[in-house]
């Protein structure tokens, strides 16, 4: 059954992507403003800032900061590409200690050509590499399975079952997974991997949006809730009751709604949101 519908915005988070056109200043009053309550800050918004002093302008501002995006990518084809994708992502975890938020997203990476067993196992390795830090940090690691239409280039994990087992590997209560309905929604297998994951109490993130059908940019062209296929509601409904209670977080790359007025989208959102989540 899907979950009842949302009645508040006590538990709508936004991406900085979400509204790419917006700084992280000009982003963090305008959600406040409109009533958001978290968000999840992509690193680019970082640059050249006193990433502390963010921090504590969200948290004035009253929003949660939910997570810190990404980290990741950790294949490469030789050694020096791995080292620097462990070095990133050591940076990253920095970072995410200095803005406080307790969570990264991993977007795992994958290489053209590189086999993609190969490229997994390079994931578990890089993963590996930076635990200690994170859990030092207290900063917990979000494995993102990525739509398949990504496995060349993006991410070589493509299903909430690669997660759980990636999950399983590293056997860390600081390793978890982050579900997200762009990347998982057309898979048979999803009620009982978001069941898995939430066993295991691992469900660190729930991310939403939609898929527009055609689609015509591969990256680009996502949807708001309501607007395409995705039953997000029913998908919001397995998350709960397989123990998650966190935010849902609106993330949305489109370079369609990019374009239009970030303040009117942002009402729209806020619309979709009650409406379709």
């Amino acid at each position: 059954m899907p979950a009842e519908p949302l009645t508040d915005l006590s538990k709508l988070c936004v991406h900085t992507i979400t509204t790419k056109p917006w700084s992280i200043e000009e982003a963090t009053d305008r959600y406040a403003a409109a009533g958001v309550k978290g968000v999840t800050v992509w690193r680019q918004w970082l640059d050249g800032r006193d990433i502390a002093r963010v921090g504590e302008r969200l948290r004035a501002a009253g929003l949660a900061v939910v997570s810190l995006c990404r980290g990741g990518f950790f294949p490469a084809v030789d050694a020096a590409g791995r080292r620097a994708a462990v070095d990133d992502n050591l940076k990253a975890i920095d970072e995410a200690e200095a803005l406080g938020a307790p969570l990264i997203v991993l977007v795992c990476g994958a290489v053209p050509g590189l086999p993609l067993a190969e490229a997994r196992g390079q994931i578990a390795d890089g993963i590996a590499a930076v635990l200690d830090r994170a859990e030092q940090a207290k900063v917990r690691l979000a494995i993102e399975p990525l739509h398949p239409m990504y496995a060349d280039s993006r991410s070589a994990v493509n299903t909430l079952a690669q997660a759980n087992d990636l999950c399983d590997a590293m056997d860390s209560p600081w390793v978890g997974a982050a579900v997200d309905v762009y990347h998982v929604w057309w898979d048979s297998e999803l009620e009982a991997q978001i069941e898995r994951c939430g066993r295991a109490g691992r469900i660190f993130a729930f991310h939403v949006c939609d898929w527009r059908t055609p689609t015509v940019d591969m990256l680009n062209d996502r949807g708001l809730m309501g607007e395409g296929s995705i039953d997000v509601r029913r998908i919001r409904g397995w998350v709960e009751q397989h123990g998650f209670d966190g935010f849902n977080e609106v993330e949305i790359f489109s370079n369609r709604l990019w374009t239009m007025d970030q303040g009117e989208f942002l009402e729209s959102i806020k619309r979709a949101y009650l409406e379709y989540t």
